[in-house]
């Protein structure tokens, strides 16, 4: 059977870091999906739920913000579970795989970007 998702799409909010009890961290937000236009010029766009686990969560803290283009490339998952007032509720979100960059950014600049990054992070490790 088949299941992957991959989408385009800008985030909605900044991504922020969580972590389970255990220690096992975690990210969950919103991308904002453009797919068209109406015939008065309205843009058409769908919102997602993504959730991302352990270091690909933690990249994406760090390096995706609100507004940023972000290709997605994942599954769907679809839960059901009870809320504290007792009401069945399903939810459908897509678990990230991996994620690559996207956007404005001149390819010269994210490499440049990515480089100070590894550098500062190498350095931090001593």
């Amino acid at each position: 059977m088949i299941n992957r998702v991959i989408l385009q799409g800008r985030l909605t909010k900044n991504p922020e870091i969580n972590y389970t009890p255990n220690g096992n961290a975690f990210t969950d937000f919103s991308i904002a999906v453009e797919y068209g236009r109406k015939k008065n010029g309205d843009r058409i766009t769908n919102f997602f739920k993504i959730e991302a686990w352990s270091g690909t969560a933690e990249f994406i803290c760090k390096y995706f913000e609100k507004g940023q283009q972000i290709i997605i490339d994942g599954r769907l998952v679809a839960t059901s579970y009870t809320d504290k007032k007792n009401n069945k509720r399903k939810d459908v979100f897509v678990l990230v795989e991996s994620v690559s960059f996207c956007g404005a950014k001149s390819p010269e600049a994210q490499e440049q970007d990515f480089e100070k990054s590894f550098d500062d992070d190498m350095e931090a490790l001593g």
